[in-house]
């Protein structure tokens, strides 16, 4: 019988390593021991390899000695923030909304790295009580500022029967090589309603994680949106459970790659009971030598009869060096459910450009027309009219930059 020979470990996961041992987390820190950074024979990281494309490991960070302003501005948000992982003071909440902090992480442990460095180094969590319904959207700022640091922040919300909310998170700080590692847990109770809306912001030069975990009860019924810009590396995963007859999630994402960026979002989306359904919906629009990737995994359990699940990405190459990948998978165990899958890419159709520019529109405003077109399913949902302006914001400013 071969022997088993051991991980040969690199100068990140030996700094992470120690960085977990500092803080006691020495399970996690053995296991990093053991398997490494998972590499492209991880099937769940096949297209985000991390052992090649996390370069560096910075020092844990120091509290944040002041922050800056939010990289995005929502007329009429009730504002947040978490700065270097500590919960900021926060101004006085509107109705119906309790605002405390507990400690350690939020998220459920499982078999990935992120999730679980995330629960082992976050000292503290912002928590949300939403008791009713909630008029101005709710924005958390979770901020990395000063030199290059790592970063592991938590934020869990509960959210009452009936109520409903519009949530708001945004993620950027000092222009410096920052690792932030941010867990997310969502709960819905019956018949609530959320719309939860994350945005990557940050500088070029930061690794991105993130972590999103959703419970919803009976008849909750909750819409994401995931938008990556910023960050060299990012990825983000999301985790919906629908645990309650009559959920129903619209969980939906847009990577906007640029340079030789990397963004991946990866969902597995679980149906553990009857009657529930959900529909993810995903967009990819690269260039330059960005990669962008999206997984998906629609779960039904045993029990989990009528369930109806359609999941789809859709790609869109604005260079012959861009990279999208994708992989859409269905795990069914039950015989009575409707279910699908599928993904398309491609470059923008010509015949639609020629229609454009034959009618005296410029190249340049045609192409951008046609990127808009392709967004717009994603961003047009969004009902708070602020709030749908600064995202609108967000995609003009990418397409502008132009490189």
């Amino acid at each position: 019988m071969s022997a088993r020979f051991p991980v040969r470990l690199g100068p990140v996961e030996n700094t992470l390593i120690e960085q977990l041992k500092s803080l006691g987390a020495d399970q996690v820190a053995e296991r990093i021991t053991v398997a490494g950074l998972p590499t492209r024979r991880v099937e769940n990281y096949h297209y985000t390899d991390l052992k090649s494309l996390l370069r560096a490991m910075p020092p844990l960070a120091n509290p944040a000695n002041e922050a800056s302003a939010p990289a995005l501005r929502v007329a009429g948000a009730y504002q947040l923030m978490i700065a270097n992982g500590v919960v900021q003071t926060a101004a006085t909440a509107p109705a119906g909304v309790i605002v405390g902090k507990t400690h350690g992480g939020v998220l459920t442990n499982r078999d990935d790295v992120i999730v679980n460095v995330s629960n082992a180094l976050a000292k503290e969590a912002l928590t949300l009580t939403l008791e009713g319904s909630v008029d101005p959207v709710i924005q958390i700022d979770r901020r990395i500022e000063g030199v290059a640091a790592h970063v592991s922040d938590a934020l869990k919300i509960f959210v009452a029967d009936e109520a409903s909310a519009v949530i708001l998170e945004t993620f950027s700080g000092s222009d410096a090589a920052h690792v932030g590692n941010h867990g997310t847990y969502v709960a819905l109770g019956k018949n609530a309603k959320v719309t939860h809306i994350t945005v990557n912001l940050s500088a070029s030069e930061t690794t991105h994680f993130a972590t999103n975990e959703y419970r919803l009860a009976d008849g909750a019924q909750l819409r994401t949106l995931i938008i990556h810009v910023g960050s060299k590396l990012s990825r983000t995963n999301i985790y919906p459970v629908m645990n309650g007859a009559g959920a129903h999630a619209d969980v939906t994402g847009l990577n906007l790659v640029t340079g030789e960026q990397h963004a991946d979002i990866t969902m597995e989306t679980l149906h553990a009971v009857a009657h529930t359904t959900s529909q993810p919906l995903f967009k990819s629009i690269t260039r330059g030598r960005g990669t962008a990737v999206v997984q998906g995994k629609l779960v039904v359990a045993r029990d989990a009869q009528k369930t109806d699940a359609k999941f789809m990405h859709q790609g869109l190459m604005l260079s012959d060096e861009a990279q999208i990948l994708s992989k859409p998978e269905l795990e069914i165990y039950a015989d009575d459910v409707v279910c699908g899958h599928g993904s398309t890419c491609g470059k923008i159709d010509e015949d639609s450009l020629f229609y454009l520019v034959s009618r005296g529109i410029p190249k340049a405003e045609a192409e951008t027309m046609l990127v808009r077109g392709f967004i717009a399913e994603v961003l047009d949902p969004v009902e708070d009219e602020a709030l749908g302006e600064a995202l609108n914001g967000v995609v003009d400013g990418w397409l502008l930059s132009g490189n």
